[in-house]
């Protein structure tokens, strides 16, 4: 099975608040991307975004240039459905962020919660980096989470690569400053807490 079709299978069998990750509001990740972007014309990508509310809290909070990348378009289809009448307001982005195409030096912040540790291979990752450097703005802000090294080995059956602060940093290379980072236990709607690493950096190249 392609990995498109193992997130499509995830997010049609699977409630939005039946994934570990599902959270009502990410308000840690909402608070970095205000810090890193007061302006609320700034422009902003959540890579990942599938289902997940912050896009929703983006837009409540009067942000007017939101993008949302995911493999999935069952998953980008919830979030559309749960919008409503605002989804128009969003730039929805369906494809594999290793190899999708960007627009160059774009974007202001650069958000992701739980895709780059799925990137197991450092292939994969040297791509990532690669992609974040082409489309995020000299001067811009990325954040990335990942699971902690106390954090889960797999995730929705798919094995994972877990960071501690400086391992993460150390994924993107000297051309990202390191603003700061933060630790997040997050309770799974289950009950399960999963131990997550956040890196704020800004792109200094």
């Amino acid at each position: 099975m392609s990995i498109h079709d193992h997130w499509n299978r995830v997010y049609r069998t699977k409630q939005p608040d039946e994934v570990s990750w599902y959270a009502p509001h990410l308000e840690r990740s909402l608070n970095l991307v205000m810090q890193a972007a007061p302006n609320k014309d700034a422009y902003i990508i959540d890579i990942g975004g599938g289902e997940a509310t912050l896009v929703d809290d983006l837009v409540n909070q009067g942000y007017r240039h939101v993008s949302v990348l995911d493999i999935s378009e069952a998953a980008l289809k919830v979030a559309q459905n749960r919008l409503q009448d605002r989804r128009s307001a969003v730039n929805w982005i369906t494809g594999d962020i290793t190899n999708i195409e960007l627009p160059v030096s774009t974007f202001d912040v650069w958000h992701d919660r739980a895709v780059f540790h799925f990137l197991t291979d450092q292939r994969q990752r040297a791509a990532y980096v690669e992609q974040v450097k082409k489309a995020v703005k000299h001067g811009g802000h990325v954040i990335v989470a990942t699971f902690g090294p106390n954090g889960p080995l797999q995730c929705s059956g798919l094995d994972v690569v877990r960071y501690d602060a400086n391992e993460l940093h150390a994924q993107f290379g000297g051309a990202f400053e390191l603003v700061s980072h933060e630790e997040e236990n997050h309770c799974t709607p289950w009950g399960a807490m999963q131990q997550f690493v956040y890196c704020y950096c800004k792109y200094a190249a």
